[in-house]
């Protein structure tokens, strides 16, 4: 029998954005007869580390980063953390860290274990250039999740290994579900939804479809904007503060965080992703929606722009809340047999390129060649 190949995956915590159900949902879709997963994170708090627990992986709570500096701090920290991965003997250490810490890898070097790590996002500012030049340095090789990102950081890199994002699509099926507003009650059979789904930061840009969406309410009553995001943050105030005075009450909503989105897109006709300029990784909001048939429009930035490469119609200027009013104006004209259409499209696109078991066969893949398999 093979020996299985031992793969300890790193994070900080299970409550941060997406990433810890990316990491849960790729750690369960791995060929279990080939791969045995292990987790490491720096906490057991976060919504969804009881999941994590009912996986039955098992699970360690250390602190696997050393501190960058003093250099005296970096070596013994990471003395002691090679001392615990030689304890879990992991094959391969894949870190799914978003920041540019490179107190994680040198422990493992330490241990000659292999290391990489998950590139998230478009982050390599002045400040932290030299830290994400080492972190890349240690690694055996980098998982990218768009273009952008070998063109921009990594040009004429051969560690880099193109992966994007997957999904359960089974998990976002349409519903029959009735209409839902933020009190849980029923709402006009009559209204027609654009929908937003987002982890509230200023990064996300939903000042711009609230503008844009201000520009087009009075002429398309019938519609409404619906916000699901944590919206008790400064951000989240913030946008509903704007809303106030620029949308009628009646035809915004905003929906708080959500364990499950499936209900909230299936009443939507329209799904919009307005980022700013610096950019997504990969971003999972946008596949959701491809994968329930909603017709979608996003900003024109990394990420976004590989999803919707072959629709560069469904691309508008970022932070540009007239090239926006433009795409919205044209999609709540259509019937919904029109954005039902064009939906079943962006359907048919994530059932081709984002399923979770394409992304685990390239994660296997990588691995593989790591190990020389």
């Amino acid at each position: 029998m093979l020996k299985l190949i031992r793969i300890l995956y790193t994070i900080p915590n299970f409550d941060t954005a997406g990433s810890g159900k990316a990491l849960l949902n790729l750690a369960k879709h791995l060929d279990s007869d080939k791969f045995d997963v292990h987790i490491a994170c720096k906490t057991d708090k976060g919504e969804l580390f009881k999941k994590v627990q009912e996986s039955g992986f098992p699970i360690y709570i250390f602190d696997f980063e050393a501190p960058m500096r003093p250099l005296s701090k970096l070596i013994s920290k990471s003395l002691k953390i090679r001392k615990k991965i030689k304890e879990i003997a992991p094959d391969i250490i894949h870190s799914f860290h978003y920041n540019n810490n490179y107190g994680e890898a040198l422990p493992a070097k330490m241990a000659r274990v292999n290391w990489l790590f998950t590139k998230k996002n478009m982050n390599w500012g002045s400040d932290g250039a030299n830290a994400w030049k080492l972190r890349s340095a240690f690694a055996k090789s980098i998982i990218i999740q768009n273009t952008e990102m070998a063109e921009r950081f990594y040009r004429g890199n051969s560690k880099t290994v193109l992966i994007e994002r997957g999904i359960n699509l089974n998990d976002f099926i349409p519903t029959n579900s009735i209409k839902i507003d933020p009190d849980g009650l029923s709402a006009n059979p009559e209204d027609r939804i654009i929908i937003t789904v987002a982890n509230l930061a200023p990064v996300k840009g939903i000042e711009f479809l609230i503008n844009s969406f201000s520009q087009l309410c009075q002429d398309f009553p019938q519609w409404k904007l619906w916000i699901v995001g944590d919206d008790s943050t400064e951000y989240g105030n913030s946008l509903k503060m704007l809303a106030s005075t620029q949308i009628p009450e009646t035809q915004i909503s905003f929906l708080g965080k959500q364990s499950n989105v499936r209900p909230f897109l299936s009443e939507a006709e329209i799904f919009v992703l307005p980022t700013k300029g610096t950019g997504e990784g990969s971003p999972v909001a946008l596949i959701e929606a491809m994968a329930n048939g909603k017709n979608v429009i996003g900003s024109d930035v990394s990420g976004i722009s590989d999803q919707l490469k072959n629709y560069p119609d469904h691309l508008f200027n970022a932070e540009d809340s007239i090239s926006l009013t433009q795409k919205l104006r044209r999609l709540m004209k259509n019937s919904k047999d029109e954005n039902i259409r064009t939906g079943l499209k962006f359907k048919a696109l994530a059932e081709k390129k984002y399923s979770i078991e394409r992304e685990a066969k390239e994660h296997e893949f990588v691995y593989e060649n790591l190990m020389g398999a």
